[in-house]
């Protein structure tokens, strides 16, 4: 049997990495694990067991080091702290530094091109204003994200099918810098809908409010298009192409492409690692990730509480897969980035993450500091005998388990 699964605690960090003092000042002192433990006193029995305080170098409470635990920690290559590009590196990406710009200095590139494809484009807003495609589209910056670092293509799923929408999103894609271009829609949503949420900032940036127009509320479909990703050098394609089962789990499997595989999105926690478990106990080997949303959400709105339970849940729930595990099993549970509820911004923080490996034949220790979330990648294909990660060396040799596969 051979199963490698990836458990990303989305947020989860466990300390500033040494570069945030130059590059995001604002994440000084950042360190989600530790801060939430000392304002809950929170217990994580199984996170415990795998070696979290080992990682974190840190015991608080009833939270102790672990002497049967195979850990290690990772720094970020991408830059900032961001979900989209932390999953990217993760399947083995090397991350591409992308522009800053705001879409009204887009505008007019992506207009051409669209209408030399044949599309009708008007423009709508005020001094900052976002394009309207066929009457039943809009593009324009995203207002929740850092501003000018991603586009929003919003649809309606009434008028327009969600293919000729991803078309529509990789023309813009193809045209611009930013970091992403973020092509989404829903159903039972007009075009008035979508102008009526037409938002401006600083009379430069211009995007429609995706919650006021109405497109998460029905057959809501999305699909994150990141610059400079080439998703043949990803796990999901490389096993997918050599008839290796690839299953995707919550918020990972709107942002990373696996086509090739099946992908289930999901919020809810406990859901998503039902998903999961049943999936693992139904494929006797192929590659299994989980991304634990709400975590991050936790961090968003920078309570400690919140982000304990999402912890609670997800440790009880990494129990519950621990034990249909088999000998040649591989888990390894860790994050993309940091989102410290204490730090004193809603926003992600710059911190290096855990990287806990579970194996019932495991020999404890410490795998050393990895420099980029593409080793688990690369370690991933590793375990499959497969090569052609991008990015990314694996430690798969450091994970002794008797039956070498």
């Amino acid at each position: 049997m051979k199963r490698f699964i990836v458990v990303v605690l989305d947020g989860f960090g466990i300390g500033e990495m040494e570069d945030t003092k130059i590059v995001r000042p604002k994440d000084i002192g950042a360190n989600t694990f530790k801060h939430i433990v000392e304002e809950t006193n929170i217990y994580l029995p199984t996170l415990e067991k795998l070696g979290i305080c080992n990682a974190v170098e840190f015991e608080f409470g009833d939270m102790k080091f672990s002497n049967s635990a195979l850990f290690g920690k990772c720094n970020l290559m991408h830059f900032g702290a961001d979900t989209f590009y932390g999953h990217q590196e993760i399947m083995g990406s090397t991350p591409k530094k992308p522009l800053k710009e705001p879409f009204s200095e887009a505008k007019d590139r992506v207009k051409k091109i669209l209408i030399s494809n044949g599309y009708k484009v008007n423009e709508y807003g005020n001094e900052a204003k976002v394009l309207v495609i066929d009457d039943c589209v809009t593009v324009g910056d995203n207002l929740e994200a850092d501003l000018g670092q991603v586009y929003n293509i919003t649809g309606s799923l009434d008028l327009i099918s969600f293919d000729e929408l991803i078309k529509i999103g990789k023309i813009v894609r193809e045209s611009v810098y930013t970091s992403r271009v973020i092509t989404f829609g829903g159903e039972n949503v007009s075009l008035e809908d979508l102008l009526n949420a037409y938002e401006e900032k600083e009379c430069i940036y211009a995007g429609i409010n995706a919650p006021r127009s109405g497109v998460y509320n029905k057959g809501y479909q999305v699909i994150h298009l990141g610059y400079g990703v080439d998703p043949n050098t990803q796990v999901p394609t490389i096993l997918g192409k050599n008839n290796v089962k690839v299953y995707l789990f919550g918020k990972v499997a709107d942002i990373v492409e696996n086509n090739y595989g099946i992908s289930i999105p999901g919020v809810d926690t406990a859901e998503v690692f039902d998903q999961l478990v049943q999936k693992v106990r139904e494929n006797e080997s192929g590659f299994f990730c989980l991304n634990v949303q709400e975590s991050d959400l936790a961090g968003h709105q920078q309570s400690s509480e919140k982000y304990a339970k999402v912890l609670k849940i997800s440790d009880y729930k990494l129990k519950q897969l621990i034990n249909i595990l088999d000998k040649d099993d591989i888990l390894v549970v860790m994050a993309d980035h940091g989102n410290d509820p204490t730090i004193g911004h809603s926003q992600h923080t710059r911190e290096q993450v855990p990287i806990l490996i579970y194996n019932e034949n495991v020999k404890p220790g410490y795998i050393g500091e990895l420099k980029t979330l593409a080793d688990i990648g690369a370690t991933a294909i590793d375990y499959f005998g497969l090569e052609g990660t991008e990015n990314g060396d694996s430690f798969l040799d450091k994970i002794l388990i008797t039956n070498k596969l």
